[in-house]
């Protein structure tokens, strides 16, 4: 039913003739163009007008690609399957609206006709008209409602049903954005966490050759205050034993 609806949609948006263009553009990836133009058999003109109507309603998302020999840039375009439903929704709730609303009126109101014109008036409009036809004389006679109110029944329950699909189509839809960005956030976070740990073996790499180079230091410190302190208990003790003899 998704194709049938994205088919609506383009239809409604650029009429019958591009039809063809939502199976195309219902892709994954981006379609080149001119690639669509030579499966539609036709223009590129062509191919981009219609692209621009269903752009201007946001229904497509497209990328552009600088080709080098050329210089020129080619369009790849996409249709956005989520605003896609989201716009056919609004319309079905409108014409619904609609629909209810007629049938409130032929429900409270008279409506009067000409059979042989076959023109239908309003109570107003035929109290206007002195309920006589300008155009052949014929009085206006009261206008039987049920086949009309039927028709307008059976269009309604329509379009409820395809309402009801359509928003299924887009809860199911919104559930899978929801879940390729959470694949996308994990993914995010996983590698966030790979490069933080990268980061820390690096450091904890680093951080011993700091230390051993710190306890050298140390102990080359500790081994010249050592010496340092002999020397000075050596000549200590010669100035004690010269002064000794002296007093002798």
């Amino acid at each position: 039913m998704l194709k049938d609806f994205l088919k609506e949609v383009v239809v409604i948006v650029a009429g019958k003739q591009a039809e063809e263009i939502a199976g195309l553009l219902d892709n994954k990836k981006h379609v080149n163009e001119f690639l669509i133009a030579k499966k539609m058999e036709i223009t590129i003109n062509q191919t981009r007008n219609i692209l621009y109507k269903i752009s201007d309603h946001g229904l497509v998302s497209f990328i552009r690609k600088k080709d080098k020999k050329k210089g020129w840039y080619t369009y790849f375009w996409k249709i956005e399957v989520l605003k896609s439903l989201e716009f056919l929704k609004e319309i079905l709730v409108k014409n619904i609206n609609q629909i209810e609303h007629q049938i409130k009126s032929r429900e409270a109101k008279r409506f009067y006709i000409c059979e042989r014109c076959n023109i239908e008036f309003n109570e107003e409009n035929a109290l206007l008209h002195n309920f006589t036809c300008d155009d052949c004389g014929d009085l206006f006679v009261i206008k039987d409602n049920s086949k009309v109110l039927r028709d307008f029944d059976r269009n309604l329950n329509k379009l409820k049903k395809e309402l009801e699909l359509v928003e299924k189509d887009i809860q199911e839809e919104q559930e899978k954005i929801d879940k390729k960005k959470e694949r996308e956030f994990k993914k995010e976070q996983k590698e966030k966490a790979e490069a933080k740990k990268k980061a820390k073996e690096k450091l904890v790499k680093k951080t011993p050759k700091k230390s051993v180079v710190k306890k050298e230091k140390t102990k080359k410190t500790l081994r010249k205050k050592a010496t340092k302190k002999k020397l000075v208990k050596k000549t200590s003790n010669k100035k004690k034993t010269k002064s000794v003899k002296k007093k002798k």
